[in-house]
């Protein structure tokens, strides 16, 4: 027989197949492993690059790294995962090494760059021992710049030069007691000589109006919106208050955050702007942000928040209500936040005013109230100069309808929480009531 007339069986058909499919499979494993080593190499580098960049000697004209703020990190979390939220005792171990910890976190690490420059990474060479050391310099320099600032900060007296009307002294007499109050309240029960947590994060609910050189906090359910309305007034963003829809308020990026800013633009300002505050009484303000987050239609708290609320305080729930997170009730609302194993954190609009502003280490030149909220924003913007046609807008923002939450309206949804109940939220909000100077009536 001639080699050309050789025939295979069956069987050495199916041996050679399988022997080619086993080298075929074992070559792309190894290609797999190979490519993805590369890819990780690569990776890797950029990461170290990115880690060790900006940690040199720290001064004010290079960008200076800080840490994400809470805000961030939840937002970058929700960007990830809508449906997905971090483990309240993880997310409370989180902060605090953020919070605390002077050592660099590499991950959750980002560099602060002037806005319009160029966000190019610097490339830092040498070796490890001395990468990690120069971060650890830049770190402890950057620390030591905030140890050097003066907490809590001095109370300066406000500047009534630009006020002429005599129809301001009652409003005048007023801020000067409240002003005091706070004064005397931090430096009898403050006891804090330099701040617990990071600057950057102290800093970020703050709003800045460079014109007129205002620092606004914002503290949600207490006239924040109108009050954004009248910075981008005040900027030059916008001729009238009246015509700015609440998506270009609150989701714009019209307006900016002190910790946009440097360490140095953020010291500059904290010591030379004219600081405001505005609360309100925290029950009003915790039944306002009930009333608005879960009584209406809401993308973003029902599924989020209410389906939470529900599965975790309320017995033999139905599916539907499991589903979507709507109807959550307002004891279901409040078992949720005096809990301190919440399903899901806490929320801007509900959390203590204390936390959100630091008013014991940033000394406030203004506070004004809800409950006086119309005369106390236009004597304020008296105080800074404020062009004379503007006039703080008294407009109900969203759900027009609805009656505004007041003290008769708070007594309403309190009918149906217990004594005991109610003492638990004045204790939850006892340093927001205390510091600001609220009375207790529903209790």
């Amino acid at each position: 027989m001639q080699p050309s007339e050789v025939v295979m069986t069956p069987r050495q058909v199916f041996l050679s197949v399988l022997m080619f499919g086993v080298a075929g499979l074992l070559l792309f494993m190894y290609l797999q492993v190979w490519f993805e080593e590369q890819r990780t190499g690569r990776v890797g580098k950029r990461r170290e690059q990115r880690a060790t960049s900006g940690w040199g000697p720290t001064h004010y004209l290079r960008p200076l790294p800080r840490i994400m703020t809470r805000e961030k990190i939840q937002e970058y979390i929700t960007n990830q995962n809508p449906k997905s939220h971090m483990p309240r005792d993880r997310k409370e171990k989180t902060e605090n090494l953020l919070l605390h910890s002077e050592k660099p976190t590499r991950v959750l690490t980002e560099t602060s760059h002037p806005q319009g420059e160029a966000r190019a990474l610097s490339r830092t060479t040498g070796s490890p021992t001395v990468k990690l050391t120069e971060r650890h310099q830049g770190t402890n320099t950057l620390f030591r710049k905030f140890s050097e600032m003066k907490w809590p900060m001095d109370v300066r007296p406000l500047n009534k030069s630009l006020v002429s009307d005599g129809k301001w002294k009652r409003a005048d007499a007023t801020q000067e007691k409240r002003r005091s109050f706070l004064q005397e309240f931090c430096k009898k029960y403050g006891g804090v000589s330099r701040p617990q947590s990071h600057l950057f994060h102290m800093v970020s609910r703050i709003y800045v109006e460079d014109k007129h050189k205002i620092l606004y906090c914002e503290v949600p359910k207490a006239g924040c919106s109108n009050w954004k309305r009248v910075l981008m007034v005040l900027s030059g963003l916008a001729p009238s208050a009246d015509n700015i829809s609440h998506d270009a308020v609150h989701y714009g990026k019209h307006l900016k955050k002190l910790d946009s800013f440097d360490l140095k633009g953020i010291h500059i300002r904290l010591n030379t702007y004219t600081k405001a505050v505005f609360v309100r009484d925290p029950m009003e303000r915790l039944v306002s942000a009930f009333r608005d987050k879960f009584e209406h239609p809401n993308s973003y708290y029902h599924p989020v928040f209410g389906k939470a609320i529900i599965k975790k305080y309320r017995p033999n729930a139905c599916e539907e209500a499991l589903n979507n997170g709507s109807g959550v009730k307002f004891k279901e609302f409040i078992h949720y936040l005096l809990d301190s194993h919440r399903p899901v954190g806490m929320d801007i609009h509900w959390e203590k005013v204390s936390k959100l502003c630091y008013p014991c280490l940033i000394s406030y030149d203004f506070v004004g109230k809800f409950e006086t909220l119309e005369e106390d924003a236009n004597y304020f913007l008296q105080l800074i100069g404020a062009p004379k046609e503007l006039k703080f807008p008294n407009f109900k923002d969203r759900h027009a309808s609805d009656r505004r939450t007041n003290a008769q309206v708070v007594r309403q949804y309190l009918k149906d929480l217990t004594q005991t109940e109610r003492q638990l939220i004045y204790d939850f909000y006892s340093l927001d009531y205390l510091m600001f100077n609220y009375t207790t009536p529903f209790l």
